[in-house]
C-alpha cells in the first residue's frame, strides 16, 4: 500500500508545482507513532495566478479529492512563483494545543 504522504505528493503533481514540500507533522500531535494524519503543504504553482487564498485552497482540495478522507489536518501555504521568489519562506507551524479526546 502506498503511504498517505506518497499518495498526496503524487496527486499534487496535478497542480504542476515548481516547489513542493509536504511535511508530516503528525508527531507534533497526540497520535500514535508512525501516523500520517497531520500535514503541512508548501506548494508553488502558476496555477494559483489570479486566485485568492480560498480559490487556491479549493484547487488543492479538488486535486486531492478522496485522499482528504485519509488525513485529519492539512495546513496550506500556497504561492505563485513570483510570491515564492519574494518570500521563499512559509510560516512555522504552531505547537499543538491538545484537542485529544482523552483530555475531555
Amino acid at each position: 500500500m502506498t503511504t498517505t504522504q506518497a499518495a498526496l505528493e503524487q496527486a499534487l503533481q496535478g497542480l504542476a508545482p515548481t516547489h513542493l514540500e509536504l511535511l508530516n507533522e503528525s508527531h507534533m500531535h497526540n497520535v500514535p507513532p508512525g501516523s500520517e494524519s497531520h500535514f503541512k503543504l508548501v506548494i508553488v504553482s502558476d496555477e494559483f495566478q489570479g486566485l485568492n487564498a480560498v480559490k487556491r485552497h479549493q484547487a488543492v482540495y479538488r486535486t486531492l479529492g478522496d485522499l482528504m478522507q485519509r488525513i485529519h489536518a492539512l495546513a496550506l501555504h500556497t504561492y505563485t512563483s513570483a510570491e515564492w521568489q519574494a518570500s521563499g519562506l512559509a510560516p512555522a507551524s504552531p505547537d499543538c494545543m491538545g484537542g485529544s479526546k482523552a483530555d475531555q
